[in-house]
């Protein structure tokens, strides 16, 4: 057993058949099927189950696999360490970010981080539950958080960026958008408004901030991505709140501030005696402008 076949397991799962795995790692099919069934063989228990539209873990296998994944993750450490030592930074650095954080702040920080160590791999893991991240950096697996709090039992570092605001995104055409000054939340709560899933760290700021106000407005529709709640908002469905960084291009114009301003703290945490490519990446989350709104002026 070999980190080559764990990475060959963790393919199959990901991709969800042999065939697609077997073009991503530049093998022949029999050949990944063959890797895989040895695979079991030194297990002793069947991994994935085959079925016509493809192959999915068992309870075995996904035991297998969590596994397998914090084993790749560490040789993937070994390799950057010793690049890093060498003088170069290389390897995978790898991110969890709340929904909507940073949407283009985050971007530009790890584009500038590319352009001077072009050896160096990202991974992001966008809005993972509360308890994955938590677990996640305490086995080690993640590098570095973009958050709004870190997660309880989480012990990294903190380090204050800013904070986000938010806005509230209107229908095209409607009345609001010719008013000149930020709206209140008051005057939203007739409206049918555009909400997020509900075990995300968004919608449960928004329901906090509803509550806190009494306001109980009625829930159109849910979304699990920004961009998607905004274009719906955009087509008629209903209003929605979103962190004014997150809002796409081409939706500004239907965005507006809202008095009294609402805004949340963002932290970069960072593990503690952080290597180059977190030092790295912290100072160019640094840099970045967390104060704009993204929204045009009134």
């Amino acid at each position: 057993m070999n980190l080559r076949q764990y990475e060959y397991a963790l393919t199959v799962a990901e991709e969800g058949s042999v065939t697609a795995a077997a073009e991503r790692l530049g093998l022949t099919q029999p050949s990944l099927s063959q890797q895989i069934g040895t695979l079991e063989k030194q297990v002793g228990v069947r991994l994935f189950t085959r079925t016509p539209q493809g192959m999915t873990p068992t309870v075995a296998g996904r035991a297998f696999l969590v596994e397998a994944e914090l084993a790749a993750a560490a040789s993937r450490r070994a390799f950057t360490a010793a690049r890093a030592a060498d003088g170069e930074l290389a390897g995978e650095l790898v991110i969890a970010v709340h929904m909507g954080l940073g949407a283009r702040q985050l971007p530009r920080a790890l584009g500038e981080l590319r352009r001077r160590h072009p050896h160096l791999q990202v991974t992001i893991h966008e809005e993972p539950d509360p308890a994955d991240m938590e677990r996640l950096a305490r086995q080690g697996t993640l590098d570095m958080l973009l958050v709004h709090e870190i997660p309880p039992g989480c012990t990294f570092d903190i380090h204050p960026l800013g904070q986000e605001s938010y806005v509230a995104v209107l229908p095209q055409g409607h009345p609001l958008l010719r008013r000149r000054k930020p709206l209140l939340l008051e005057e939203l709560a007739a409206e049918g408004w555009v909400r997020f899933r509900r075990t995300s760290k968004l919608d449960d700021y928004l329901a906090r901030l509803l509550a806190d106000r009494g306001l109980a407005p009625r829930t159109v529709g849910r979304a699990s991505q920004i961009a998607t709640a905004v274009r719906l908002a955009a087509e008629g469905l209903g209003v929605a709140i979103a962190p004014s960084s997150a809002i796409p291009d081409g939706f500004e114009e239907l965005a507006r501030p809202l008095r009294p301003a609402l805004s949340e703290p963002v932290v970069a945490g960072v593990r503690h005696a952080p290597g180059r490519a977190e030092t790295a990446l912290l100072d160019q989350l640094k840099r970045q402008d967390w104060s704009g709104t993204g929204v045009p002026a009134l």
